[in-house]
């Protein structure tokens, strides 16, 4: 399994590389000197923060500080038979407040991704995409304020898919992108949470690999005709991936949300949401509040993040 997993990663991979060469050499001859015609790229830093202070404040409650930074970049490259996408979402925040032990985290994210696809016939590519995925820092579970469980870290877990498909590609908003023959590989490298199984691979292993199918759907929108709507930028993404050889019906789901109202040139308020479901990762819960693990499952995910901040784009 390993053996077979690892070739088809590597058989993509070698792929996309080879492909991605050629092609931009190729496209390269026809490029003069002064101009990057095809190119397209760019970045964005997004810093959110909030604080509240309290001193002898007779109604109560506690003073805390929040931060939340995002940044996001692209490079995408666009011919008329050669379509390349590659971007990188980094996400972190905390939360701070008086009296409780430990900064807590609110947001903690890596993405990468580069997709690949020579044009078959109008709006339809074979395509081939590579997808990284893990988390800065160590997080961890709070029971009560004076104790905490640490049930992820650094590359614990990590996830590499390969996928090799079709992408539609109907116009500059929407992409679908369909891929029959993929190989999804999940890394847990913390002792700990191996030892423990987290994160679906067996007790005591670091690596978990999968075959299966995979679908990638991109929609994105910035050019709302509606007035009120002209300054807001759309962008919603779902991943779908199904284990061909163990329990297939139990489809892993990620869909993130993004939404951006900007206010003026550096001014945004923004909203992000992310919904998870994957069988393979076990929740604890306390059902009664009394400090317990009472049970432990899979269950639905969701993250919701509000923030209004300071954005900055080159």
């Amino acid at each position: 399994m390993t053996k077979l997993l690892t070739t088809i990663l590597s058989v993509i991979l070698t792929i996309s590389v080879n492909a991605q060469v050629t092609d931009a050499e190729n496209q390269l001859k026809e490029i003069k000197t002064d101009s990057l015609s095809g190119w397209k790229k760019g970045l964005a830093l997004g810093i959110n923060a909030n604080q509240t202070s309290l001193t002898n404040w007779a109604a109560g409650g506690q003073s805390s500080f929040a931060l939340n930074t995002v940044f996001t970049g692209f490079v995408s490259y666009k011919s008329p038979k050669t379509a390349w996408d590659n971007t990188i979402d980094l996400g972190y925040g905390f939360l701070s407040q008086e009296d409780v032990k430990y900064t807590k985290k609110t947001d903690d994210k890596i993405d990468l991704m580069s997709k690949f696809g020579r044009e078959v016939f109008k709006n339809f590519y074979y395509a081939i995409l590579l997808n990284f995925k893990t988390q800065f820092t160590t997080g961890y579970k709070y029971p009560t304020d004076s104790t905490r469980l640490k049930i992820s870290n650094f590359f614990a877990p990590a996830y590499l898919v390969g996928a090799l498909g079709m992408d539609y590609k109907p116009n500059t908003h929407l992409s679908v992108f369909a891929a029959p023959l993929t190989g999804k590989l999940t890394f847990v490298t913390d002792t700990m949470l191996s030892n423990a199984g987290a994160f679906g691979v067996k007790k005591g292993e670091t690596l978990r690999e999968e075959i299966g199918g995979y679908v990638r759907v991109v929609y994105t929108k910035n050019d709302f005709k509606a007035e009120w709507l002209k300054n807001l930028t759309f962008t919603t993404k779902l991943d779908l991936f199904s284990n061909y050889l163990d329990n297939p019906q139990n489809v892993v789901v990620n869909w993130e949300t993004l939404v951006i109202m900007k206010v003026n040139k550096y001014i945004n308020v923004n909203l992000a949401t992310q919904l998870i479901y994957d069988d393979k990762v076990k929740i604890s819960k306390d059902n009664n509040g009394d400090g317990v693990i009472d049970s432990s499952g899979p269950r639905v995910q969701f993250k919701e993040i509000f923030g209004v901040g300071i954005t900055f784009k080159l």
